[in-house]
C-alpha cells in the first residue's frame, strides 16, 4: 500500500494489468481453493477459514462456516478490495497429540530424493 498524506491509503496497482497485487493474491488462493483468514479493517473483525470463491472488480466472494452454540452456521459474504487489511493462509499444520514415531521424518524419505544424496 501507499501511504497519502492524511491517512489515505492508495493500493498499489500493476501497471500492466492494471489490478492490485492483493487482487492477484487472492486469485491464487481462489484457484488453489486455499482456506484464508481474511481481517476486514472496517469492522473490525476475522473471517477464519474462508473461501474465496468469486473476485469480480472490486468486490471479493468469501465462503466460511461459522458456530453460534450448538448451531452451525454457512455464509458467503462479499467484501470490498479496499477493506481486506490482511490475508492469512496455513502452510502447514502437525498435530499435538500425534504420538512423535507417527510423524514423518527424512528417514521416510525414499533415498532418491534425500538433500545431499547423489
Amino acid at each position: 500500500m501507499v501511504n497519502m498524506a492524511a491517512g489515505a491509503v492508495l493500493p498499489r496497482i500493476d501497471p500492466i494489468r492494471g489490478v492490485t497485487m492483493l487482487h492477484r493474491k487472492l486469485d491464487r488462493f481462489r484457484l488453489e481453493q486455499r482456506p484464508v483468514w481474511v481481517y476486514l479493517v472496517d469492522q473490525q473483525r476475522l473471517i477464519e477459514r474462508a473461501l474465496v470463491v468469486e473476485i469480480e472488480g472490486d468486490l471479493v466472494t468469501l465462503r466460511y462456516d461459522d458456530e453460534d452454540g450448538d448451531e452451525r452456521h454457512s455464509w458467503e459474504e462479499s467484501v470490498r478490495l479496499a477493506s481486506i487489511g490482511a490475508v492469512s493462509t496455513r502452510l502447514a499444520s502437525v498435530s499435538r497429540s500425534a504420538d512423535a514415531d507417527d510423524l514423518p521424518t527424512t528417514g521416510d524419505c525414499p533415498e532418491a530424493e534425500r538433500l545431499g544424496s547423489s
